[in-house]
């Protein structure tokens, strides 16, 4: 299970910037077409809305990697107060 873990948490460490650079690609193949203002706003506010989508994809990519979903807790004392 923890290989799984792993081999997923590489999967959306990718998957991230993937998307991102996917969304800009078809942001300016849309705007190329037709270049309105109203067009520009769109995909202005999609991209801003998605960036900490995918930060937070890659951020979650990253922890499964190292290892930080290996053991979750089951019950409130088994958590760790720092």
């Amino acid at each position: 299970m923890e290989a799984t873990k792993r081999l997923l948490g590489i999967v959306w460490l990718l998957m991230g910037p993937a998307s991102i650079a996917l969304l800009i690609w078809r942001a300016f193949v849309e705007i190329g077409e037709k270049p309105t203002q109203e067009n520009w706003i769109f995909w202005s506010i999609i991209i801003i809305i998605f960036l900490p989508i995918a930060l937070g994809m890659s951020i979650f990519g990253y922890y499964a990697i190292k290892g930080y979903y290996e053991h979750l807790p089951t019950k409130s004392d088994e958590i760790e107060e720092d």
